[in-house]
């Protein structure tokens, strides 16, 4: 190790910043968020500075700094470029002022990390000043693994700390209860925003710690909606609970790029359903959550979508409920706008449709019931779930009661998946072109003029979606229509 990892306290201490662009901005941002009184030298303060200028505790001096300019700083940082930089550092160790000098390792004393706020929780990522880069990258994975709400847990658990010291008095216990706390109810309830509950059940832990009771584990349900597919459109909570179930029971449309994102050592049950064949029944598997949770477990029930939208999570949770068996939902990118944006096709636009209408193809009992007067009408966009294996019936009974033979309709097979595939087609011609691709789904059918705009703004899988990476490898040409070779700003 390079480097000793030091959290300093700067509150109310003076810090030096040289410099007027970006990087000396950053660097007096961060010293004003830890409460120091930052002295920037810098003869015209670019526009960066403009935000920051409203603080009491900066002062702009708008000359060269002084080496007498460094008495009583604590830290100095230069940002200005030139030979001057050379002089601060110079200056700084004569007065014992730690220094860091941008882009000049040499010149440092310490190096200023890549960090993830949650203040007061605080992480800091450091490469050691050989790849700034690569740190980003990291912090940029923490800051998904990391909700906003985590500081508020910290500061949370903070305000009972003299209660625990006071309760459990050896360290190990203390130990073992702030672990069963942070990882446990007290810290779902709390993330979940009941903060009441995360109290009391926090207080109720405490109490059984201190009488040295054990209590049994209590489970929990985590009701999570894992998108159509393309694991980069799951939620920031639905990743954090992934990670943290003890089992988890998922679907069929669940693929493996998502499913590979659950904790490792979690058990896995299968209970995916196919058109006409329910390998588990509905009932069944709401019984499945009921027992795993009695059993103490944090149960992940993992659905491709939206849980919520044809996906019936309300039944599961009502079984739940009736248990009184603590749950959460977790909303996911329901099939319908994820598959048609990655198709280039906008579910509503001010020339073509006011109003979407989301509807299954699938009844009970597997039978087509729609209300045919809701989605014939004009100026709207009608998405299908479920209906690959009801398309004939779907052409018959749009054409049976007056609908325009030449309304565009989408199959989007696979959406937002790398096998993503589109078949374009009309009212008259969808049957024939669907049976023609061979696609086997999972599928979604949007009926609707807006299907007309997939022409011109198709991206996914297409030169115009990898248009970035081709430029990126120096590959790019004629990236937009009308033919420019000019790389994208």
């Amino acid at each position: 190790m390079d480097h000793l990892p030091v959290f300093l306290d700067i509150k109310g201490k003076k810090v030096v910043v040289t410099g007027a662009g970006t990087i000396a901005a950053r660097r007096a941002e961060r010293a004003l968020s830890a409460g120091a009184i930052v002295h920037l030298f810098a003869s015209e303060p670019g526009s960066d500075f403009d935000a920051l200028k409203a603080s009491d505790s900066l002062i702009i001096h708008n000359r060269d700094c002084q080496p007498s300019d460094l008495e009583d700083a604590v830290v100095a940082w230069g940002c200005v470029g030139d030979k001057s930089d050379q002089a601060l550092a110079d200056a700084a160790r004569t007065s014992k002022t730690l220094i860091n000098v941008a882009d000049e390792p040499e010149n440092c004393d310490f190096i200023t990390p890549s960090i993830v706020d949650r203040d007061p929780l605080i992480v800091a990522v450091s490469t050691g000043g050989t790849s700034p880069i690569l740190a980003r990258t990291i912090r940029a994975r923490l800051e998904v693994m990391l909700p906003a709400t985590y500081g508020d847990l910290a500061r949370f658990a903070g305000g009972f700390r003299d209660k625990v010291m006071d309760k459990l008095k050896s360290g190990s216990s203390r130990l073992r209860f702030w672990e069963t706390v942070t990882t446990g109810p007290v810290a779902e309830l709390f993330l979940a925003g009941d903060i009441d509950g995360a109290s009391t059940q926090l207080k109720s832990e405490l109490e059984a710690a201190a009488s040295g009771k054990q209590r049994p584990r209590l489970g929990e349900v985590y009701l999570v909606g894992g998108g159509p597919g393309d694991p980069d459109l799951l939620t920031f909570r639905a990743l954090r609970l992934m990670q943290l179930a003890d089992v988890v029971v998922y679907d069929r449309l669940v693929g493996d790029g998502i499913l590979n994102m659950v904790r490792r050592d979690a058990e896995r049950i299968y209970v995916g359903k196919m058109p006409k064949n329910h390998a588990v029944p509905q009932e069944e598997i709401s019984q499945i959550l009921v027992r795993l949770a009695k059993q103490g477990k944090r149960v992940l029930r993992l659905k491709g979508g939206d849980p919520f939208i044809f996906g019936r999570g309300g039944e599961e949770i009502e079984a739940l409920a009736a248990e009184q068996i603590p749950f959460q939902v977790v909303p996911g990118i329901t099939a319908a706008s994820g598959c048609s944006s990655y198709a280039g096709i906008p579910l509503t636009h001010r020339d073509h449709a006011q109003a979407c209408v989301f509807t299954t193809a699938h009844g009970r009992d597997g039978v087509l019931d729609v209300d045919w007067d809701v989605l014939l009408r004009p100026n709207q966009t009608v998405a299908v779930y479920m209906g690959l294996s009801n398309t004939s019936h779907l052409c018959r009974g749009f054409l049976a009661r007056g609908a325009d033979p030449e309304l565009p309709v989408a199959v989007i097979d696979n959406g937002t998946r790398p096998n993503q595939k589109v078949v374009v087609a009309t009212l008259a011609t969808m049957c024939d072109k669907v049976e023609a691709s061979g696609i086997k789904g999972p599928a979604m059918i949007i009926i609707g003029t807006v299907v007309n705009l997939r022409d011109k703004l198709a991206w996914y899988n297409t030169k115009m979606g990898s248009m970035h990476s081709d430029y990126a490898s120096g590959e790019i040409k004629d990236w937009m229509p009308g033919g420019t070779d000019q790389p994208p700003t």
